[in-house]
């Protein structure tokens, strides 16, 4: 069994599940249980899979697991992009999301990738 809290791609979707949760907080009431709890579902998905899929016996299915955090990873970058455009967040909010929403996207790969050889 893989120890999920030692993987830097769980603990760095941990912090990015707690810069969403801050900033869906500003977001109009009207959101709360449209856009604001989508995009918090889909931050909490990412570490929620990587631990999830730690926890499996076999590559391919830790791998699958790894597959679906960075499915999840993307559907938070679309979100936050509508998020901006809404004008529920600021354009530096967004660049500093999707900053670290890119680099989290290529390590979960790299790792998915090293994983299934």
């Amino acid at each position: 069994m893989r120890d999920f809290r030692k993987y830097d791609i769980w603990t760095d979707s941990m912090a990015l599940v707690n810069d969403v949760y801050t900033f869906v907080e500003t977001f109009p009431n009207t959101e709360k249980y449209g856009l604001s709890s989508q995009i918090a579902r889909s931050a909490v998905s990412i570490p929620s899979n990587i631990a999830e899929g730690a926890s499996r016996n076999s590559e391919k299915d830790f791998a699958l697991f790894l597959e679906i955090a960075l499915g999840s990873a993307f559907e938070l970058e679309t979100q936050l992009i509508i998020a901006e455009r809404r004008k529920y967040l600021s354009v530096s909010h967004l660049e500093e999301s999707i900053l670290k929403l890119t680099s989290l996207q290529k390590r979960i790969y790299a790792l998915r990738r090293k994983v299934l050889n």
